[in-house]
């Protein structure tokens, strides 16, 4: 069992925030930054075939790592571990910047170095995601950490919109290398501040990591990221790679299981799922990542098309969806922090989420820049009465010993809902699309893949142009009807979540004899 060698010094909660919020936007911002920098490094290495790589990397690294971050953390004490993760992302940041230099060899393998070290990166950035929400839970007892956490999803609405814009502007004006070296200062001052003002309790252990589950987890996370980056793109969702992928994911899944059952420290602890609130909120998380990140993919490419937006602008436009994520986030965290209670906000949230995507399938043509900037004030709202009460209701849900390994569940959850919802939603675009007059003016769409060209359609004719249009319009649409039958699945969900009191201290709670009683039938995990 893990015995804390030394008791904790509870450090100024509010200088510690200002690190974890530095690092927390690092791992935000650092995706957004790099979309915008990709043309210019397409541009100097080649290799457009696989540039999509360069974003497929990170997430997998991200993806992959970060439940092992958290049950780290858990094991060996969160500040080292966290530290660490810190300077692994720092060092793939510098090696990123590096990529096809005289430092590290011919620029004939610029994009391939580039790769390698945005995962890298991203076994780094999974730790800063994972560790900043378990740390805030380490430091901040569960009643008084909603006020903490909305602070954390209002740093997370920034870095969404920040990124774009930061991005254009050091692309412009500087050089591509310099999307990844702005992290070093960064990270250095989150590095140096955190160092000489977090103060946690180190831990030992008897027990060894799970390193047969670990590795078993992340082939099956690879598979499964690969599917949803391949299938439908790169080889038809039928073929025998993607079916292979399958195979090789519940194999994976299937001897995972095995494993956890048998390992003294479990890297996902499979007890935690017997908890009906964590069993939930998990589910909850997934179709989260699955309807936001996944459509929210398509509102970029409906303003930069449709209303004609370029891209610095089409971040700007963001700005409202941000703006009420933002404030709810904030309002709802110190309610929380107040009353005490929780349940009604993910149903509210659902609910209000699935009003934002409904309002977004009436997109077209027509419709104005103010009238998309309510539809995504309605979404923005809906979030952000759900991205941090549903990390609180997690890690609530545990006890304080598995805090580590829940904070990373909860992320891993809406990672891969979000690697589904882009490829899936990807898939339903381009159908649609391919029907359209869009999809003949492109060449098709589809598996196949047709390519859109701003400029090819600037250049058609003004009534070709209103058609191909009007088809990019209804298949954006047509996304959000799929993502309203997703999301309407979130407020039934969370009405069955079950209202536990927030515990107002990190120390460990006596069970009681129905925890016991329940514990030892195998159906929950004494707290």
């Amino acid at each position: 069992m893990s015995q804390s060698s030394q008791v904790a010094v509870r450090p100024n909660v509010r200088v510690v925030l200002f690190g974890l919020m530095i690092a927390m936007m690092l791992a935000m911002l650092d995706n957004m930054i790099v979309s915008t920098a990709l043309p210019r490094i397409v541009g100097e290495f080649g290799g457009l075939d696989r540039f999509t790589w360069v974003v497929t990397a990170y997430v997998l690294g991200t993806t992959v790592s970060t439940p092992i971050w958290g049950k780290l953390g858990d094991l060996y004490g969160r500040k080292s571990v966290f530290l660490t993760s810190v300077g692994i992302f720092l060092v793939g940041s510098a090696l990123c910047g590096m990529s096809g230099s005289g430092f590290l060899g011919g620029q004939g393998d610029g994009m391939i170095q580039l790769i390698a070290f945005r995962a890298v990166q991203g076994l780094g950035a999974g730790g800063l995601m994972v560790g900043v929400m378990a740390i805030v839970g380490d430091l901040v007892p569960p009643r008084e950490r909603g006020r903490y956490q909305g602070m954390m999803a209002g740093v997370m609405a920034v870095a969404m919109v920040a990124g774009p814009l930061v991005g254009g502007f050091i692309t412009d004006h500087l050089s591509w290398r310099w999307a990844f070296y702005v992290n070093l200062p960064l990270g250095g001052v989150a590095l140096v501040l955190l160092m000489a003002t977090l103060h946690l309790p180190r831990h030992r252990t008897e027990h060894r990591i799970d390193w047969l589950g670990a590795a078993l987890l992340s082939v099956g996370i690879t598979a499964i990221v690969l599917i949803t980056t391949w299938g439908g793109n790169e080889y038809a969702w039928g073929s025998p790679q993607i079916l292979g992928l399958a195979a090789l994911a519940v194999v994976s899944g299937i001897a995972f299981g095995f494993v956890e059952r048998r390992a003294a420290e479990p890297i996902l602890p499979l007890g935690l799922f017997a908890n009906r609130n964590f069993a939930l909120i998990s589910v909850i998380g997934f179709l989260l990542g699955f309807a936001m990140f996944g459509a929210m993919n398509f509102l970029p490419l409906y303003q930069q098309t449709v209303q004609g937006a370029s891209a610095t602008n089409s971040g700007l436009l963001l700005l409202p969806l941000m703006f009420g994520m933002l404030v709810v986030s904030l309002v709802v965290g110190r309610a929380i922090t107040r009353t005490g209670r929780y349940r009604v906000y993910p149903i509210v949230g659902g609910v209000v989420m699935t009003a934002g995507m409904g309002l977004l399938t009436m997109l077209d043509v027509g419709t104005s820049k103010l009238e998309s900037s309510l539809f995504m004030v309605v979404l923005g709202v809906g979030m952000g009465f759900l991205m941090q009460t549903s990390m609180l209701i997690a890690q609530n849900s545990v006890p304080q010993k598995d805090l580590g390994a829940a904070s990373g569940a909860a992320t891993f959850f809406r990672s891969i809902g979000g690697s589904f919802g882009i490829s899936l939603f990807g898939a339903v675009f381009a159908n649609r699309l391919a029907d359209s007059a869009a999809g003949s003016a492109f060449g098709g769409g589809g598996e196949s893949g047709g390519r859109l060209d701003l400029e090819q359609l600037a250049k058609l004719p003004a009534q070709a142009r209103e058609l191909v249009l009007a088809g990019l319009a209804d298949a954006i649409s047509h996304v959000f009807w799929w993502a309203v039958l997703v999301a309407v699945a979130v407020p039934v969900l969370a009405w069955f979540v079950k209202e536990i009191p927030l515990r107002t201290t990190n120390e460990p709670v006596q069970p009681t004899p129905e925890d016991e009683a329940e514990a030892a039938l195998g159906r929950a995990p004494v707290a």
